[in-house]
């Protein structure tokens, strides 16, 4: 307690006064120029006008002071953006202005300032982005993972099938993110390795870890007073993140370079666990491998460390867990909550698959519903409400001028949800991806970035890298739970006679529901023979 007190009298005594300096300064070189916005407290500025779901907090200010606002958060200056049009100006029109992705402390610190995500716009930035892109997540490299994704898809059914028969309740939002981990470990680190098998789960534990002090309030970020306090502990919790990983992948990466140097003593072959491949993986390389190769190659464009390679492995698994099992669960909620479009997609799937076959990812372009299910969903619950971008050099938007180093705040919620586009906004209707736009004459909008009206992934060079797997995985995904089994949920709230799932929202990194969707899976057909191997 005397701690804060004397910190505050500090703030008081030194702060305020500095604060008032700056904002002449600012005042007297950009005139009155500034977004609108409200009255800030001393200190903490608007802090006091954020609830714990900032994505919503920000709309409602935008209903006050207009689509592009300013803020102050402490000792940061920043301005929002809640329509598509405005957004548009940031994220195309003046792009290299706003390129720059700040990271949090706890981000720079989890992830040794090496993130791609969160890396400075320049030659480092380009390579590592070449390398994610063409190794991993790209839709070539995507596609070279498609008898993984759908052998644990598979298994995943079979676990849902055996509950069904023992008549068990499924938490779907547990599950999902399982499912997903899996899918991103052995996609990053391979099925081959001993070390991998039974370590999933101290894989998506530590996902979880990261993303949870990601998402968390810390007071060093906002007030440079507070930069070097500590005052919440966040570097002793980091610290003991870093090490699990560390633990975690030395194991795995040491096992791998033993693999290798074998390999190049017997001349070749990938060689997994004592030497055997299954036929459909041997030309598959997983990224740990490719990142080795890089990082042992005197003549890279940019030499990668040891930890590079741990950095960027927790970072796919981070980013590429959450985003995908959010996004599934949030579709399944949504198909469950609205009987008519889980017939209609029923309907297609048996239409274009039949029942004697499971469905799979390369139904999905075949699967325009599906798809249309697909991008509604994350129209309304995109993975990231709210992403930070920061100014690097001022420009003008609108009539107003920008600063250099304000941040800016895309409230991507708001923006897919914008009543000047959308009819009836908050509604869940798949079939407006279906139909023609017709106040921009052209065709049906599409979400991977070029239509500004819905960017669940943002826009432009620093777009989410992982909406291609997103968009890759989940239609096969959704359209196998909805082939092969019926629902009852079991945690939802009465709708007439129905159990129905909640659509709260819950605060974090990722825009996830507040409750954990907890079903009974019931199969459709009696075996489920389109499960067998």
């Amino acid at each position: 307690m005397a701690l804060l007190v004397e910190l505050l009298f500090f703030t008081l005594l030194v702060f305020v006064p500095l604060r008032a300096i700056t904002n002449l300064i600012i005042k007297h070189k950009y005139g009155h120029h500034l977004p609108p916005g409200p009255i800030a407290l001393p200190i903490i500025g608007h802090f006091h006008l954020l609830g714990p779901l900032k994505h919503r907090s920000l709309y409602k200010l935008s209903l006050r002071y207009g689509p592009l606002f300013s803020l102050r958060l402490g000792s940061v200056r920043a301005v929002v953006a809640n329509t598509g049009d405005v957004a548009k100006q940031f994220l195309k029109t003046n792009e290299f202005s706003f390129i720059h992705r700040p990271a949090t402390i706890g981000i720079t610190l989890v992830t040794n300032n090496v993130a791609l995500t969160f890396a400075p716009y320049g030659p480092y930035w380009k390579f590592v982005k070449k390398l994610t892109m063409t190794e991993l997540l790209g839709t070539r490299s995507v596609n070279k993972f498609i008898s993984l994704r759908a052998r644990q898809c598979r298994r995943f059914f079979r676990f849902l099938a055996q509950k069904s028969e023992l008549r068990e309740s499924v938490n779907l939002s547990e599950e999902l993110s399982k499912l997903t981990n899996t899918i991103m470990v052995q996609m990053v680190l391979g099925t081959q390795s001993a070390s991998i098998e039974g370590r999933v789960e101290e894989a998506r534990i530590l996902t979880r870890d990261v993303t949870n002090i990601f998402g968390e309030f810390n007071l060093a970020d906002h007030f440079w007073i507070c930069k070097k306090l500590d005052l919440q502990g966040f570097e002793k919790r980091i610290d003991n993140i870093l090490a699990r990983i560390d633990k975690f992948l030395e194991v795995i990466i040491v096992e791998r370079e033993e693999q290798r140097r074998l390999r190049n003593i017997n001349g070749g072959g990938r060689g997994g666990r004592n030497g055997v491949v299954t036929e459909e993986d041997e030309d598959v390389k997983d990224f740990l491998d490719f990142l080795l190769d890089v990082s042992e190659d005197e003549n890279a464009e940019i030499k990668l460390t040891r930890t590079h390679v741990k950095s960027f492995v927790m970072e796919y698994f981070t980013a590429g867990t959450d985003s995908t099992a959010t996004a599934a669960d949030w579709t399944i909620g949504e198909i469950l909550n609205h009987p008519k479009v889980l017939e209609k997609a029923r309907e297609e799937i048996d239409r274009v698959v039949g029942k004697n076959r499971l469905v799979g990812e390369s139904d999905g372009p075949n699967l325009p519903y599906i798809q249309a299910i697909i991008k509604e969903t994350l129209r309304l619950h995109p993975p990231f409400p709210v992403v930070n971008r920061k100014c690097v050099e001022a420009c003008k938007i609108d009539k107003y001028m920008i600063p250099e180093n304000t941040m800016l705040f895309l409230n991507l919620w708001a923006i897919n949800r914008d009543p000047n586009f959308w009819e009836n906004p908050s509604e869940f209707r798949p079939e407006r991806f279906l139909e023609p736009n017709e106040r921009d004459k052209m065709g049906p909008i599409d979400i991977k970035g070029q239509h500004f009206q819905a960017l669940p992934f943002g826009s432009g060079r620093r777009i989410c890298p992982g909406k291609n797997l997103v968009l890759q995985m989940l239609p096969g995904l959704v359209a196998g739970m909805i082939q092969c089994f019926d629902w009852k949920v079991v945690n939802g709230k009465m709708d007439g006679n129905d159990s129905v799932m909640e659509m709260d929202e819950r605060q974090g990194m990722t825009l996830s529901s507040a409750r954990d969707l907890v079903c009974v899976p019931v199969a459709r057909f009696s075996p489920l023979t389109i499960l067998d191997p």
